[in-house]
């Protein structure tokens, strides 16, 4: 009821300022004319007065009056004219514009009774979070607990709740200022670390940073079967090109996972995406093997300088004959950052981006997988 008492006060005020114009339209014309009309009455009698005192030429004098008498003619003349001209379309203008001004709220209100709620309960922010829980919305609830936190800042129990349900909305983000809140005043587990590991590498594209790996193997310290950890801990060995250890360490997880274990499905696919890039690969654009590694422990720091150097010049030509591996351009990009050779990794960003596209995903990948090495496309 307040709603429509307000609404009728308004249109009432709205119609109010344009139809008192309207109602004293010709008004000011006379009242201008009448001023006018002043004016050159004071002129003429002040004239009279310098001519009595002998300041002006009775020739000059009469030149002044017959002057002023032109323009009050010519006023009179020009009041007539519009007295006669204007009254009756000022009348008629007035009658239509009156009814237009009234015409418009009361089709306007016709109008939304009909299609709009008039009768709808108002549904503020504070009444809507105050409702049963059950009855609320994904939205209304992540207003309630930011709410909450904001007011409780320190609560662990809140930030552990509100940190997947940010995951699922694809805020990463926030579930990585909530997954840090949550182990920062709820304790660490295992369950938050890989919830924090995989927000950051959503966070960075897919990409298994440093700070998620970090993550997930702190996971698996607290519990060594969390799968969640050993899934992405393999995604990051084939992001690094390693793709024998990441297809091992998928086909360990499925004889370890419980049948009825919901990442089934997403090892499967990890294993099947991982045999296609293989066979895509035709090369495999793999790094040295155990003798390899055994005979490099043995050699001088000169030596050994120069066969890393030796087998990323390897990778870089096969990457020439084979562009279309992935894996192998940001294994390159990450082995010329970890050489301190910013130059050559930037070059290999670009030449990666070049192969697929600047608007691939792949390219969108690399990017961000030299933005956790601390590298930049650009000096």
């Amino acid at each position: 009821m307040l709603f429509w008492v307000i609404a009728a006060i308004l249109t009432l005020g709205a119609s109010l300022a344009v139809l008192l114009p309207l109602a004293g339209g010709g008004k000011g014309a006379s009242t201008s004319s009448d001023h006018d009309l002043e004016v050159y009455r004071d002129q003429l009698a002040e004239l009279e007065r310098d001519a009595a005192r002998g300041l002006i030429q009775p020739a000059e004098a009469e030149e002044a009056r017959a002057e002023i008498a032109r323009r009050i003619l010519r006023l009179g003349s020009a009041g007539q004219a519009d007295a006669s001209g204007t009254r009756q379309p000022s009348t008629m203008v007035r009658l239509v514009a009156t009814a237009a001004v009234l015409a418009v709220p009361l089709l306007s209100w016709g109008v939304y009774s009909q299609l709009g709620s008039p009768d709808f309960p108002s549904q503020p922010l504070a009444e809507r979070l105050a409702k049963n829980p059950a009855d609320s919305s994904v939205d209304e609830l992540v207003a309630r607990a930011e709410a909450h936190l904001a007011a409780n800042p320190s609560d662990g129990r809140g930030w552990d709740v509100l940190a997947p349900i940010y995951l699922r909305l694809q805020r990463y983000s926030d579930a990585v200022t909530a997954y840090r809140n949550a182990i920062r005043f709820g304790g660490d587990t295992a369950a938050r670390e890989a919830g924090l590991g995989e927000a950051i590498a959503n966070v960075a594209g897919g990409i298994v940073t440093a700070d998620a790996q970090s993550a997930f193997e702190q996971a698996l310290k607290l519990d060594p079967a969390n799968p969640k950890a050993s899934f992405y801990l393999a995604m990051a060995l084939a992001q690094e090109g390693r793709l024998p250890e990441a297809t091992a360490a998928w086909q360990k997880m499925l004889t370890l996972l419980p049948p009825d274990s919901p990442w089934h499905g997403a090892v499967e696919q990890a294993l099947a995406e991982a045999g296609n890039r293989s066979v895509a690969a035709g090369k495999p654009t793999k790094g040295p093997d155990a003798a390899a590694v055994d005979a490099a422990s043995s050699m001088s720091p000169q030596d050994r300088q120069a066969m890393i150097d030796t087998m990323v010049a390897g990778l870089d030509q096969k990457l020439r004959e084979n562009p279309r591996d992935t894996e192998g351009w940001m294994r390159l990009i990450r082995s010329y950052a970890v050489l301190g050779k910013a130059k050559e990794a930037r070059d290999a960003l670009h030449r990666g981006i070049a192969v697929f596209g600047a608007d691939s995903e792949e390219a969108k990948k690399f990017t961000a997988f030299a933005a956790s090495l601390g590298l930049t496309a650009t000096e």
